[in-house]
């Protein structure tokens, strides 16, 4: 009897204990709302989490913890709290949670969006920079993604003489995509027509959703041999059909100069000579895992934010009309636009950064994880402990823009205020070490993009301006719900 009264008293004691260190551990961490027993706040997120994120920020303050299951989920929604984040505790919070649907790609270890802060996300970050990003490469490559346009400017033409209407988002998709092909590989991915652009943009935009769904076998990783929301299969066959493309280039490209012909000297031959000389550091697997993040990333961010971009001065006429002037001052000076000159057209970018405030990019960023305890205000967090920066809030919050639902250029024209990181109420690319390092390309093609479509270009909708859709669609990116269809009917002076 005395045995059982121990055993008893034992375990309540025990309970207790638990009970009283876990209201300690939440007490530590930064408030939010009560979750149910097993699944936490799970039914509270929803099919668009930047919205519900934001709501229950606006109840629990500026940082909140969430729970996902077992995993415990801090959300800033503020720039202080995201400045937090991303630059006083930069190192510590510069981890990666690895979705389940990334595993499915083949070297996943080797993907630079998704692997740690260590040696092998270094080299590739530094030979990004080397031969894509840097300033002396991007003014070098400048002429290959201007011919690439040029080709797209003449299929929109046709389509214009025989009044057929266009999907501006996948025609910018085939845009980038043969505009890294041609950077990388000197050859062009896909053509101009509809079948063949969708087929790729669609195997891209699948990659792109399953890696920032919020996939319940994450959440419980007892259930991912089971995929219940079938998001670990499509991601393989997506990897799979992408990977194949790309092997197919590079082994090409490999023999090619094993049977010592003449080069190309572009950046596949670049990234080649350089894995020869440390092949330990960055293999022909890099290049390979390196080429698939890169073409996944690029096309579906430019496509994503063509389209919104196009939309919003589509709804706009009088924008659009004042972006034209800007740009014929180009046009008038050199006789073509030229991709470097439309960085220093004050309204046009002023357009392009109010779409990316209105309808942000990655709207939580990819999410980050704690690599260390961190202190932050008067919480400490916990290493392990996932942290979520919740831009799209950011970018909406009346404190810091005036009328924020509004779509006003004119804005920027006002302010130094910029997405390179530097302010942290608008982060578009993010800031701090995990900083997006193909920003400074993005801001290009997309500046010549935008302004090759709006001068060539007079574009008619097949429906009224006031009928059209601008619901978004959550995933890495943010989509637009419904594509943007118009008919593109050239301009005079093109």
């Amino acid at each position: 009897m005395e045995i059982m009264f121990l055993i008893l008293t034992s375990i309540i004691s025990f309970l207790f204990l638990f009970h009283g260190f876990d209201l300690y551990r939440k007490r530590r961490l930064p408030p939010g709302p009560m979750g149910l027993p097993f699944i936490g706040n799970l039914l509270e997120i929803g099919p668009k989490p930047h919205e519900s994120l934001a709501k229950l920020s606006q109840k629990h303050g500026p940082l909140i913890t969430i729970k996902l299951g077992s995993i415990t989920t801090v959300v800033a929604s503020t720039p202080d709290a995201a400045r937090e984040i991303l630059l006083s505790n930069d190192v510590a919070c510069s981890g990666r949670p690895v979705p389940n649907a990334v595993t499915a790609l083949k070297h996943h270890d080797k993907a630079v969006l998704w692997i740690p802060p260590n040696e092998t996300w270094q080299t590739i970050r530094k030979v990004l920079k080397m031969y894509l990003t840097s300033q002396h490469k991007l003014d070098t490559l400048q002429h290959v993604r201007e011919d690439v346009l040029e080709d797209v400017l003449i299929s929109l033409r046709e389509s214009g003489s025989k009044k057929a209407a266009v999907d501006i988002g996948s025609m910018a998709f085939a845009v980038s995509l043969n505009q890294f092909s041609k950077t990388f590989c000197s050859r062009n991915m896909t053509s101009y027509e509809d079948d063949d652009i969708r087929g790729f943009q669609a195997v891209v935009e699948t990659a792109m959703e399953v890696q920032g769904k919020f996939n319940i076998a994450d959440i419980f990783p007892v259930l991912r041999p089971l995929d219940p929301q079938n998001v670990w299969r499509r991601a393989k066959a997506a990897f799979v059909w992408l990977e194949e493309k790309i092997e197919d280039f590079v082994n090409e490209r490999i023999k090619h100069r094993d049977s010592e012909l003449p080069r190309f000297d572009d950046v596949l031959d670049s990234l080649l000579d350089y894995s020869q000389h440390n092949e330990a550091d960055f293999s022909v697997k890099h290049i390979k895992t390196l080429l698939v993040d890169v073409l996944v990333a690029g096309t579906d961010t430019i496509a994503s934010a063509t389209t919104w971009t196009m939309s919003e001065l589509l709804l706009n006429p009088h924008i659009f009309s004042r972006v034209r002037e800007e740009i014929n001052q180009i046009v008038k000076e050199v006789g073509k636009i030229e991709e470097a000159k439309t960085l220093h057209l004050p309204y046009l970018q002023a357009v392009i950064k109010e779409t990316m405030r209105l309808h942000a990019g990655s709207p939580l960023l990819a999410p980050h994880i704690t690599q260390t305890q961190v202190k932050i205000g008067t919480y400490v967090i916990p290493k392990g402990t996932q942290m979520l920066v919740n831009v799209w809030a950011m970018s909406r919050d009346p404190r810091y823009w005036e009328n924020p639902m509004l779509f006003m250029p004119e804005r920027f024209l006002k302010t130094k205020v910029d997405f390179k990181g530097q302010h942290y109420e608008f982060l578009p690319f993010g800031s701090g070490r995990r900083k997006c390092p193909g920003m400074p390309l993005a801001e290009r093609m997309l500046s010549l993009i935008v302004a090759s479509f709006v001068y060539h270009f007079d574009w008619e909708l097949p429906y009224a301006r006031e009928e059209m859709d601008m619901n978004d669609k959550y995933g890495l990116t943010l989509l637009k719900a419904t594509p943007l269809v118009a008919t593109p009917k050239p301009y005079p002076s093109s």
